[in-house]
C-alpha cells in the first residue's frame, strides 16, 4: 500500500489504537461521560479512514488524484477537530469546535463521493 491508501491507513490504525485506549480507560474509571466523543473517534478515526484506505489501495487511479490528497487533509483536519469538539461540548466549554468539526467531515464525505464518482469507470 503506497501514497494517499498508506496515509488513511495509518491515521486510520493510530485513531483505532487510541480509541482503545481510551475505552480501556474510560472502563478502568467507570466514567463513560465522554463515550460519544470515543465513538466517533472510533467511527470517523477508525472505520472511515481505512475504509477510504482500502478503497484508494482498490482503486489506484482515484489514489493519484490531487482530489484524494485534498480529502487526506480534510478527513484528517475533521477529526482532530471533531473528536476534543465533542468533549468539549460534553464538559460544557461550548459547541463551537464540534460543529465546526462535523461540518468538515461532511466536507470530507463529499469531496470522496466526487473521488468515487470521478473515478467509477476505472
Amino acid at each position: 500500500m503506497r501514497g494517499v491508501a498508506f496515509w488513511f491507513l495509518v491515521l486510520g490504525v493510530l485513531s483505532g489504537l487510541l480509541g482503545m485506549v481510551w475505552g480501556i480507560q474510560m472502563a478502568a474509571t467507570g466514567n463513560h461521560t465522554l463515550s460519544p466523543a470515543h465513538g466517533h473517534l472510533n467511527l470517523i478515526g477508525w472505520v472511515s479512514l481505512v475504509l477510504f484506505a482500502f478503497y484508494y489501495h482498490t482503486v489506484p487511479a482515484a489514489a493519484v488524484s490531487r482530489l484524494a490528497k485534498l480529502h487526506f487533509g480534510v478527513a484528517a483536519l475533521g477529526l482532530v477537530i471533531i473528536v476534543p469538539g465533542i468533549a468539549m461540548a460534553i464538559s460544557g466549554s461550548g459547541e463551537t469546535l464540534a460543529k465546526v468539526g462535523s461540518l468538515i467531515t461532511l466536507i470530507s464525505m463529499l469531496v470522496f463521493g466526487a473521488v468515487v464518482l470521478r473515478t467509477r469507470e476505472s
